[in-house]
């Protein structure tokens, strides 16, 4: 009550709006999942589509609930998250590194930058032999892929954040005698936080896709050894559930990441 008193009542009435308009955005966002999710389960029940190829709610549902009950849904689920954080945050930390020593050096970054853009556009599942010999048949493999995939990306949007600050900020400083470790503290590394948290973003897809992918190439547990394993003894409920999980996980990571940038701009 008291932090409302020191808005005008037309002012109040525009957050009014704003809130309104956000829990409106978010019922309806609910809504047309439950009526995919319902659409989904009638077509299959009345044998409108095939349910053996597409599953359905309720099977995907019966079978996360028969991995929980035989012990292995959480042993599962654990492994592919543990690979998928770890190559995440190597991806994001070294990244962010080595975006600082290219912005800090322009002859480092002027040599560098194109091998960089190759190995971006380089398709990663080509290197799924070498990465077998180089780190074995263990989760090592896995997350190195992670890492591989998240890198580059990394890199790139970092420095993308780096170069676009403000030059005449830049000029200013320079003017009034800032080192260049004032200037990349108090200027370039503040103004670069949007292209970091968009980054995170990016990277938590990222992420996931280097897991599942690493997990396909060589795996003995995980989301994706569930998708491969289902795939070859034709139990697409198994298929579907592990996609479902994927699902979720990825959007509760993202919904992190999402939460952290809320908190950021609110103390900015």
């Amino acid at each position: 009550m008291k932090k409302s008193m020191n808005y005008s009542p037309r002012h109040l009435q525009y957050l009014k709006s704003v809130r309104n308009k956000s829990i409106a955005v978010n019922i309806a966002r609910f809504a047309i999942l439950f009526l995919l999710l319902l659409i989904w389960e009638l077509s299959a029940r009345f044998a409108w589509i095939n349910p053996f190829i597409t599953s359905s709610p309720s099977r995907i549902g019966k079978t996360i609930a028969q991995l929980y009950e035989n012990g292995t849904l959480f042993y599962h689920v654990g492994t592919t998250l543990w690979e998928t954080l770890t190559g995440f945050f190597i991806a994001v930390v070294v990244g962010y590194a080595v975006a600082l020593l290219l912005w800090w050096s322009e002859a480092f970054r002027r040599i560098s930058e194109p091998y960089f853009v190759v190995l971006n556009a380089l398709p990663k599942i080509a290197l799924g032999p070498l990465i077998i010999i180089w780190c074995g048949t263990g989760s090592e493999a896995i997350v190195f892929m992670t890492v591989l995939i998240g890198l580059i990306v990394a890199i790139l949007n970092m420095l993308n954040g780096f170069m676009a600050t403000d030059e005449n900020k830049l000029l200013l400083l320079r003017s009034m005698g800032a080192s260049k470790i004032q200037i990349l503290t108090k200027l370039v590394i503040p103004s670069s936080l949007p292209n970091f948290i968009s980054m995170l973003k990016i990277n938590v897809g990222m992420a996931w896709i280097g897991s599942i992918m690493g997990e396909y190439i060589v795996s003995k547990a995980g989301i994706g050894y569930l998708i491969v394993y289902g795939g070859q003894v034709f139990k697409l409920d198994l298929v579907m559930s592990a996609v479902f999980i994927l699902c979720v996980l990825a959007a509760a990571m993202y919904a992190i990441v999402a939460l952290v940038e809320r908190l950021v701009i609110k103390n900015k």
